[in-house]
C-alpha cells in the first residue's frame, strides 16, 4: 500500500518514510506543494499525508485542488498551527482528519489505520489470489482460513506480488516498494521471498511464488491450475 508525504522539514519526513516503511507500507516523499500535488494526480496512492505550511502551494490550496479534481484520497493534515480556525479550514478544503505538531507517532498511525478503514480507502481493503488474502489495512494475512505470522518486509513484498498477480514483477520493484531507503540489495528480496515461500507455500504443499528467470518473481493461483 502506497503512502505520500508532502511535507518540507526533510528530517521529519524522512522519519515518517523510515517508520511507515518499517511498519510496511511504501512511501513517495514531496518537499513542496507543487510537487506534492503533482504526485497526487498522477500517483496511486493509498492516503496522503499532507503538511500545510508548505513552500510554492500551502496545504490547503493542494487539498481543495485535489478535492476539486475528484480525487478522494484520504487526506491526513500535519501542521504546526493548531489553533480551532486553522483545523476548521483545513477540514473544509477536504482534509479527513487533523494532528498538530508535534505530534506522537503511535497516533499518528492509529489515525492513518483509521482512515484506511474508511469505505473512502483507495482500492480494495482485502486483496485475494486464490485461497491466499491479505487484509492490506490490518496488516494480516491468510490462506485456507489459516493465519499466517509475516514481518513488515513480508507483508510489503506479498502486497506488491498480490496486486500484481499473475504478472511478473523484477527485483527492483520489490526492493523499490519494500525498502525505499535501501541501496540496492538483491539479497533482501531473495530473502523475503524464501522466506514466504516456507509460511505460504510449503505448510499447503503449494507453489505460487513462482521465479520468474532473469526478470523476479511472480505470485499465482496454483489451485486454479491444479496442483
Amino acid at each position: 500500500m502506497r503512502i505520500l508525504v508532502i511535507e518540507d522539514e526533510i528530517e521529519l519526513a524522512q522519519t515518517l518514510r523510515t517508520g511507515l516503511s518499517a511498519e510496511g507500507y511504501s512511501v513517495d516523499l514531496a518537499c513542496d506543494g507543487r510537487q506534492g500535488l503533482w504526485m497526487a494526480r498522477t500517483g496511486d496512492y493509498a492516503l496522503i499525508i499532507l503538511d500545510l505550511m508548505l513552500p510554492g502551494l500551502n496545504g490547503y490550496r493542494v487539498c481543495a485542488q485535489l478535492r476539486r479534481q475528484q480525487i478522494n484520497t484520504p487526506i491526513l493534515v500535519l501542521t504546526a498551527k493548531d489553533g480551532d480556525y486553522d483545523q476548521a479550514e483545513a477540514l473544509d478544503t477536504g482534509a479527513d482528519d487533523y494532528l498538530s505538531k508535534p505530534f506522537s507517532y503511535v497516533v499518528l498511525v492509529a489515525r492513518l489505520r483509521a482512515l484506511l478503514r474508511r469505505p473512502s480507502a483507495a482500492g480494495p481493503l482485502v486483496l485475494a489470489v486464490g485461497d491466499l488474502s491479505l487484509d492490506v489495512t490490518a496488516r494480516t494475512c491468510q490462506r485456507a482460513g489459516a493465519r499466517i505470522a509475516l514481518t513488515p518486509r513480508e507483508f510489503a513484498v506479498l502486497e506488491v506480488l498480490v496486486r500484481n498477480a499473475g504478472q511478473a514483477v523484477s527485483k527492483a520493484d520489490l526492493l523499490h516498494h519494500a525498502w525505499p531507503d535501501e541501496a540496492w540489495d538483491p539479497n533482501l528480496v531473495e530473502a523475503r521471498i524464501s522466506s514466504l515461500r516456507r509460511k505460504i507455500d510449503m505448510p499447503f504443499r503449494r507453489r505460487s511464488v513462482e521465479t520468474v528467470r532473469g526478470t523476479g518473481y511472480r505470485l499465482v493461483d496454483d489451485d486454479a491450475r491444479g496442483r
